[in-house]
This record gives structure tokens, C-alpha cells and sequence, in this order.
């Protein structure tokens, strides 16, 4: 072995501060050489120009190959990925951190999904208990977990009222039956007065949102919502560690405040790796008895923030009074929805296209389910 290849070894065990993964395995590490004196010269990319972990990288990979008998000296050349090998690396990082992830009691094949805004009053909570509903109403068990330490509100939305029992040290989500479906949920409204303040912060917060995770029983579920809070703070910060599997859908509305600050959180789900799978655009117009359409908040919000990011634009939700009534009474909109309606619409896109539970989306399930209609069907 040479001494380039002993030192390239020697780096494999140089983690990175945010990733938690060797910097070797994420493709950080290009050319080594070392001369006859010692001096050895490091390709180092980043993942952006101004990495705010650069120093403390650039400080780690000159401790590592110093330490390395044959290194006198290190030059290290530093650069940025491309974006091929950015993309490499962010799919290199979701598999370590699931590899990492702690056990929890939700079915590996049930699509968990972050509900999430940039700021609050885009009806972020309202669209999260709909879609929860629609995608019962196919016949799915859907967990619904109210991550709004704060701002809970999914228990009165859902109608879901009662005491959170513990059954082998498990909290059991409350069940509501929705046609061939049930919804289950947890929420911080079943655990404390609806008009109590929470003045928690910081650790705490994490805590409360990782039993939710942790010491809940999720068995059996078909599809986890996860409603978070507005922003990008502790709360979505422990969700993106304990849940690496998971992946995000955007609410905002049309005003272009909305969707400026819709797009940080977006930003931030992909710096925590999680994947940005569509932007919903909520309140996107009203239609008065008349039948004239009034864009309140402006127009096209929702369209340009997919645009910018890259992903669908799942649905336009009308701002209907219904929907507010609904939350209000614990039956939601979409019970009262025809199959064409936006939150239905909205449910089949996830189905078949955005998040389909795991074992609908490989070849061979879809070969099986071929097999199977063509063995039922009359000859």
C-alpha cells in the first residue's frame, strides 16, 4: 500500500460535522499525492462556496494526515462539487443517516410526510388533516402526528377527542374511523388543556417531539403526516434526525411573501437531506355566489415557488368557508368532497405518483399485481 493510499484510509475516519459521515464514503475526497519528502497534496470539495464548516473540515483533514507516519507537510486544494456529485453525496447521506436512524414501530414501507411552511396563516394544519382524510377515505390506516408543540390544533380539526392510553410503554394514538380507513393521532392537545401555554424551548421541545417518534406505537400504518410548525426550528431539526425516510410537501399561498419564505423551508429540508416532493398551494382563489373568482392573495405563488424548486405543484386548494366550518366542528371538508375535489385529487397524486407506500412502486409488485388480475380475469 502506498502512502497516498494509507493517508486516503487515514481520511476515511474524518466525519463530517454535519452529515456525520465520513467525508471518504460521501465523495469529498479527490486526488491524494505525497512526494519523496513528505509533502502531501489534498483535493477537498464542499457541498457549497461558502460552507460555513469549511475551517473545521480544512482543520480536521490536515490533524488526520499529519498524524499519518510519512506526512511531513499538507497542501490542501480546495473546491466545490458539481452538481452530479452533490446529488451523489445527498443520496450517500440519506442512506447513513437511516442506516443510523433510531428503531421506531413505523412500518419501513409507510411513506412518513413533513407538512411545511415557511411562515404562519397559510392553512398548513387545515390542508394536513384534509389529506389525511382523503387518503383514509382509499381505505389506508394514516398516522397523524401533530409536531405544533405550540400551536396544536390537529385534535380539534380531526374531531378526535379523548385520553392517550400507554400500552406497553407505548402511547396509543386515538383512532378515528373515516369509511374503510381510520385516521390516528397524536397531538399535543390530547395530552394538555387546549388553552394552556407550553413555555417550552430548546431540549425539552426535542424530547416531547422525539416520543411522539419514539415511544409511540405506529404499527400498522399505511401513511404518517407529520404537521410541523412554521419555520425551521428545533422541531423540524430533530424531525430530519430521527426521521431520514421522511420527505416534504410545501404549503404556502399565492402572495409572493408566502412563497419567499416557503422556499427557506425548503432549503432547509434539503440541507437536512430530506427530499422536497411538491409545493401545495393553498387559498389560491375565491369564488363568490356570483360565480366571479377573486385571487386574494395574489396569483401564481404556488406555481413559481415549484418552479424555483424544482417539484410538482400538487394542488390549488380554493379558500372555501367550508373548509374553516369544517375545522371547527371536527368534520372536515373533505368528508363532504365529491372524487374530483381538490383534496381527493390531491390524495390520488400522493397515491400514485408523490409517495406511494413501498411495496406498490417496485417492478416486481407491479408484475405480481399483473399476475393476479390476469389469473381473476374470466377466460
Amino acid at each position: 500500500m502506498t502512502v497516498s493510499d494509507e493517508l486516503r484510509e487515514r481520511l476515511a475516519k474524518v466525519l463530517d460535522p454535519e452529515l456525520g459521515a465520513s467525508i471518504v464514503d460521501l465523495g469529498m475526497i479527490g486526488d491524494i499525492s505525497v512526494d519523496g519528502a513528505g509533502h502531501a497534496v489534498v483535493a477537498v470539495s464542499l457541498t457549497t462556496t461558502g460552507c460555513p464548516l469549511r475551517i473545521q473540515i480544512e482543520r480536521d483533514v490536515r490533524e488526520a494526515a499529519l498524524s499519518l507516519d510519512g506526512v511531513t507537510s499538507v497542501e490542501l486544494a480546495m473546491g466545490v462539487l458539481d452538481a452530479a456529485a452533490r446529488g451523489t453525496l445527498m443520496r450517500r447521506a440519506r442512506t447513513f443517516a437511516q442506516e443510523r436512524a433510531p428503531q421506531t414501530s413505523i412500518p419501513p414501507q409507510a411513506p412518513v410526510l413533513m407538512i411545511a411552511s415557511g411562515k404562519g396563516g397559510v392553512g398548513k394544519s387545515s390542508v394536513t388533516a384534509n389529506l389525511a382524510v382523503a387518503l383514509a377515505q382509499t381505505g389506508r390506516t394514516v398516522g397523524v402526528l401533530d409536531a405544533d408543540v405550540w400551536g396544536f390544533s390537529l385534535s380539534r380539526l380531526l374531531g378526535v377527542r379523548g385520553d392517550v392510553q400507554a400500552r406497553g410503554g407505548k402511547m396509543q394514538p386515538l383512532e378515528r374511523a373515516i369509511g374503510t380507513g381510520k385516521i390516528r393521532v397524536l397531538s399535543m392537545g390530547l395530552l394538555a388543556d387546549e388553552d394552556q401555554a407550553l413555555l417550552w424551548r430548546g431540549l425539552i421541545v426535542q424530547k416531547a417531539v422525539a416520543q411522539f417518534i419514539e415511544d409511540a406505537n405506529w404499527s400498522g400504518i399505511d401513511y404518517l403526516l407529520i404537521d410541523t410548525p412554521p419555520g425551521t426550528g428545533d422541531i423540524a431539526m430533530t424531525l430530519a434526525r430521527l426521521l431520514p425516510q421522511m420527505g416534504q410537501l410545501v404549503v404556502t399561498t399565492p402572495s409572493p411573501a408566502a412563497q419567499q419564505v416557503a422556499a427557506r423551508a425548503a432549503d432547509f429540508a434539503r440541507k437536512s437531506n430530506i427530499r422536497v416532493l411538491g409545493v401545495i398551494e393553498n387559498m389560491s382563489v375565491l369564488t363568490c355566489s356570483c360565480g366571479q373568482r377573486h385571487h386574494l392573495f395574489g396569483e401564481g405563488g404556488g406555481r413559481d415557488l415549484a418552479q424555483q424548486l424544482g417539484v410538482p405543484l400538487l394542488a390549488e386548494i380554493a379558500l372555501l368557508p367550508e373548509i374553516g366550518v369544517g375545522g371547527d366542528t371536527g368534520q372536515p371538508a373533505v368528508l363532504h368532497e365529491g372524487n374530483d375535489g381538490a383534496f381527493h385529487q390531491l390524495a390520488q397524486r400522493i397515491l400514485n405518483d408523490v409517495a406511494p407506500p413501498v411495496g406498490a412502486q417496485g417492478c416486481t409488485a407491479r408484475l405480481l399485481d399483473a399476475l393476479e388480475r390476469a389469473v381473476d380475469s374470466p377466460l
